[in-house]
């Protein structure tokens, strides 16, 4: 007999189903008690979510190249944050920066792509502007790691069956059988590097900042979210909404380095960055990014904004819509961190 009953049969169509039947539980407050509550309760939720953290070993950093450039030093490193993994990263040390003279220090997360050295000016500038180069030029310590899956940590094709397949995913799955969680190890790693950046005596440990777009700016968010030592965070073409993610634009539009487990039944993306309140933050919107869409990310900013209000902080929040694609809009974002560290 024929019933009236829908049928979903694909993913798709029942995250589809998913999204009308649960709307965002958002922070819905005005005061800043409010807030206070709701910031206790859902980083609770989060940090539960993200699972088991890894234990951290000594790091054990060993320098593999120090390189004199024009302006600063740069550094490679490598350093184990827990017992099953080892992190490759560059440090760059403006000229002048010491123990008498220490200096903020901005933690540059990359996107996707070829990993740490198109930051760091090894390979040629991408939409990420050669970020740790330009920081440090303007006189900053600057740290920028291969995340996960990338750069000197890609996986081999024959592991991860390429083509056809993403490393972020089969990674994601393959740590899980231990109950980690690919975008817990990656904040576990930023955090170690905190952790080595606040050791070194040209560094000012008390004026730490983070940036990095696109995936770069899904771990800015995270590690800014969770990690008070961030003073001022700069989130570039990522802040948005998990709906656009997942319908018919977003094409599915995340993968296992960004998946945060559970996420829609507490809150949303803004919910997430909102955790920075009280702390100085600048979003940064493409007028004409096709990844992460304007309208959909000036959605999420607004949200953004209330959190902030609720937070008594409304003044330490700054939206760049600048006129551009997928990239980093480089000049106010260097400003913006000049001012706050």
């Amino acid at each position: 007999m024929p019933t009236k009953t829908k049928r979903f049969l694909t993913a798709e169509v029942g995250v589809a189903e998913l999204l009308k039947q649960t709307p965002p539980l958002h922070f819905s407050g005005k005061t800043k008690e409010d807030w206070q509550q709701w910031r206790r309760d859902f980083r609770r939720k989060i940090v539960q979510n993200l699972g088991p953290r890894p234990d951290p070993v000594p790091l054990e950093v060993e320098v593999l190249e120090r390189v004199q450039m024009d302006g600063y030093m740069r550094e490679k490193i490598i350093f184990n944050p827990d017992a099953f993994s080892s992190v490759p990263a560059y440090v760059l040390i403006p000229d002048g920066a010491s123990a008498k003279d220490p200096r903020p220090a901005v933690f540059c997360a990359h996107g996707h792509g070829i990993g740490k050295d198109v930051l760091a000016g090894i390979t040629e500038p991408d939409y990420q502007k050669q970020l740790a180069v330009a920081l440090a030029l303007q006189g900053f310590v600057t740290i920028v790691p291969d995340w996960r899956g990338f750069g000197e940590r890609t996986d081999r094709d024959e592991w991860v069956r390429r083509p056809g397949r993403d490393g972020c995913n089969v990674a994601y799955m393959a740590y899980g059988y231990w109950g980690y969680q690919m975008l817990h190890l990656d904040i576990c790693d930023a955090q170690r590097c905190l952790d080595y950046l606040q050791s070194r005596p040209e560094v000012d440990g008390s004026h730490f900042g983070c940036m990095g777009c696109s995936f770069g700016g899904t771990m800015t968010t995270y590690i800014s979210a969770l990690d008070k030592r961030i003073k001022a965070a700069v989130i570039v073409c990522y802040l948005s909404t998990v709906e656009d993610a997942l319908d018919d634009r977003g094409r599915g539009n995340t993968c296992g380095s960004q998946f945060m487990f559970g996420l829609r039944r507490y809150g949303d993306i803004a919910d997430v960055a909102g955790l920075i309140a009280p702390r100085h933050c600048m979003v940064q919107i493409g007028s004409k990014d096709d990844c992460f869409i304007e309208k959909d990310a000036l959605k999420a900013y607004h949200h953004l904004e209330k959190i902030y209000k609720s937070a008594g902080a409304s003044k330490n929040l700054v939206l760049d819509n600048f006129d551009g694609v997928h990239e980093i809009d480089l000049d106010p974002a260097i400003a913006f961190l000049k001012k706050h560290l």
